[in-house]
């Protein structure tokens, strides 16, 4: 596909439901070589933190146009500002040469861009019709018309060639039908440029390449895409540019034809972190005897399939992949917040029941969960109460510890993970992101389990954060600890003897300790380095 050329022409005019006519006015042709959109020196801030730093995109009309990054490097900031629900505090913004509108316009910015999120915004208890014409139904005599709203419904899908029924209820439309009627719905306000967000993250193959397919042929009648994935490879199928973000910064904008995969992917790592965290590849690997502590065998649940593995004492595996790749609710059923579908999970050899954090916690197992305001932190108790949580009936007869016996634990913590607190009365809506997740920390150390399961446990805090929490890792695991860090993050990994990479809910391959940046980020990617 990338043999296209970025120079189709583009509709001057359209009928009612945005269907592309061609023109051969010279306007026309002068506005065909404008960019479609074009950022330049954006800058945006939240307090000290640059979330983009002189960021700059240039799309040209009728092209696939990639934009790939790891987490956190501005792409959802970008994304924001191009469709108008966000200023830059500095750069500009323009659509085939034209400032971009007030913030207040919202009918302007629908004329010129839109976005299909990877979480649908389609309304499921509504008909199709309905999606497509929300708060712009056609009236008559002040009552909707809902003849004429499902006969221009049918002409819309008709003209763009998406086979759903107008009066179909959203809700038993399949995931890839939502994003079609999504485009549709984008296309029939004006818009040609449109920004998909992770299309394929809910998709199977063959719904992939039929999406892919659409997008294709909706090129060639003039319509731009801003294409956001986690998945390398489908750049390389689907895209002809690409642009790289970093750090919150612009690194580099090329053809796809002329940027090798590594070069990809040396763009989006760059230099190591520099973080002084212990590197696994530096340690003495473990005897072949050592005893299991975690057994995982033939799971299968919600997105991921079939997933196979087992942990030692002693040891520490890393469980990463794209945030679509199932590595998440994996760890989150092991630390029984979630229940498998079929599949076992044994915990020194006894069978874990599933979905029963309870019985998780008894069984041995505690963890640190993916979001720790809504999972792992009562915001408004101490430092004591959140930490001593899950160990109250030890600390006291019937699930009720004394005061006393809360702080001193709550004090013992504190000084054992350096966590930065008045005292362990200390409220924790008061510490910093940092602080917050070291007592979650504690709170999943409290227990002394057997394995810990760590889920993005140094997302959102500093740097010295990140050492402090990754330190933790090494210490439990010279205990005797097994310890399953599921991340993405780089870091975080470095800490593991062997990573176990996940791609659309499998596991795909498995990387030893001293693994280079760029083939586990290629593995994460779905990308084959080695391929011509």
């Amino acid at each position: 596909m990338n043999d296209r050329t970025s120079d189709r022409a583009v509709a001057d005019t359209a009928p009612p439901w945005g269907g592309a006519v061609s023109v051969g006015s010279r306007e026309a042709a002068v506005r065909a070589l404008l960019p479609v959109v074009e950022a330049s020196g954006v800058t945006k801030r939240y307090g000290s933190t640059a979330a983009l730093a002189d960021v700059s995109l240039r799309v040209m009309a009728g092209e696939s146009h990639a934009l790939v990054g790891r987490n956190g490097a501005g792409k959802s900031t970008l994304v924001s500002i191009l469709t108008g629900l966000r200023k830059p505090d500095e750069g500009t913004v323009r659509f085939n040469g034209e400032s971009a509108p007030a913030l207040a316009d919202r009918d302007a910015w629908r004329e010129r861009v839109a976005c299909v999120y990877q979480h649908s915004t389609i309304i499921r208890d509504l008909t199709v019709a309905e999606n497509l014409f929300i708060n712009r139904q056609p009236r008559r005599r002040g009552v909707i018309d809902w003849p004429t709203m499902r006969r221009d419904a049918r002409a819309l899908l008709d003209h763009w060639r998406i086979d759903v029924r107008e009066d179909a209820r959203a809700g038993d439309l399949t995931v890839e039908a939502r994003q079609l009627v999504e485009i549709a719905r984008a296309l029939s306000y004006g818009a040609r440029f449109i920004i998909l967000d992770e299309p394929t993250a809910q998709l199977d193959g063959e719904e992939i390449k039929r999406l892919f397919r659409r997008i294709d042929e909706l090129q060639r009648e003039g319509v731009t895409f801003l294409f956001i994935s986690h998945h390398l490879q489908e750049v390389y199928e689907i895209c002809q540019a690409v642009t790289v973000l970093r750090d919150a910064r612009h690194i580099v904008s090329a053809s796809v034809a002329e940027l090798p995969r590594e070069k990809l992917i040396e763009a989006m790592t760059g230099e190591r972190g520099g973080l002084n965290v212990a590197d696994a590849a530096a340690r003495a690997a473990l005897p072949a005897n050592a005893p299991l502590a975690l057994e995982v065998r033939g799971l299968t649940g919600r997105d991921y399939h079939d997933v196979s593995f087992t942990l030692k004492r002693g040891e520490v595996v890393g469980l990463t992949g794209a945030t679509s790749s199932g590595r998440t609710s994996v760890g989150e059923a092991i630390a029984g917040l979630t229940a498998q579908r079929s599949g076992e999970i044994r915990v020194k050899g006894a069978p874990l029941t599933p979905g029963d954090v309870p019985a998780a916690l008894a069984s041995g197992v505690g963890c640190v969960p993916k979001d720790r305001h809504h999972e792992g932190l009562v915001l408004t108790q101490s430092v004591a109460e959140n930490a001593s949580m899950t160990i109250a009936g030890l600390l006291g007869r019937f699930g009720f510890a004394p005061p006393a016996k809360k702080h001193a634990f709550g004090k013992r913590m504190i000084e054992s993970l350096g966590i930065v607190a008045q005292g362990p009365s200390h409220v924790v809506s008061g510490l910093s992101g940092g602080n917050q997740q070291k007592v979650v920390m504690a709170r999943a150390l409290a227990s002394n389990p057997d394995v810990l399961v760590l889920i993005d446990p140094t997302a959102g805090v500093d740097v010295k954060s990140k050492e402090a929490l990754l330190s933790v890792v090494d210490r439990v695991r010279e205990e005797g600890k097994a310890v399953l860090v599921v991340s993405s993050e780089l870091d975080d990994l470095r800490t593991c003897d062997r990573v176990l990479v996940m791609f659309r809910g499998e596991v795909v391959a498995e990387k030893a300790a001293g693994w280079q940046d760029h083939e586990l980020i290629a593995s994460i990617e779905g990308v084959d380095l080695h391929e011509e």
